[in-house]
């Protein structure tokens, strides 16, 4: 009589295991991250991927505050930022939403955003989207701008004349 099927059997060939490994969570700021210019480019760049986002999924009626709030959950494999970051990247984008409305957002994590956000909120879908496209568009044009990182100009030669 063969053994249950719940029985474990050395006999049984059991199918072959494949695992794929989990992606590396992306690499965080060198230092302090507001004095990384790399760093804060991502963040930049991730702000502006999560207002695309937040713009795509209010065409599925998901509420403006939902989306929002969980960005910072998806930082690492959406928007290419450490998780923790990822509350950085959520608040720039409301603060830009709400400035976008022609509203005071103050700082980034200060009630004016909260108290502008619930505002906009209670507009009409396609009122939100339109805040969203102009708070991209407004934010692209601000992007940050790096200095030129080629070697220091040579300071400029004495003209050839007379000396003492």
């Amino acid at each position: 009589m063969p053994p249950p099927r719940w029985f474990p059997s050395h006999h049984r060939p059991q199918p072959p295991t494949t695992t794929v490994p989990d992606p590396s969570p992306p690499p965080g700021p060198n230092g302090f991250w507001i004095t990384d210019p790399d760093f804060r480019d991502r963040l930049h760049s991730a702000t502006l991927t999560l207002l695309d986002i937040v713009e795509d999924c209010l065409n599925d009626d998901v509420p403006l505050t939902e989306i929002l709030d969980g960005a910072r959950d998806h930082a690492e494999h959406m928007l290419g930022v450490p998780s923790t970051y990822g509350v950085l990247v959520e608040a720039e984008a409301a603060a830009q939403i709400v400035q976008a409305a022609g509203l005071d957002a103050g700082s980034p994590f200060g009630l004016a955003v909260a108290q502008g956000l619930a505002g906009i909120a209670q507009l009409p879908f396609e009122q939100q989207q339109q805040l969203v496209r102009a708070a991209a568009r407004r934010y692209a044009i601000t992007a940050p701008s790096r200095p030129p990182t080629g070697p220091p100009a040579a300071p400029p030669r004495p003209a050839s004349g007379r000396t003492r």
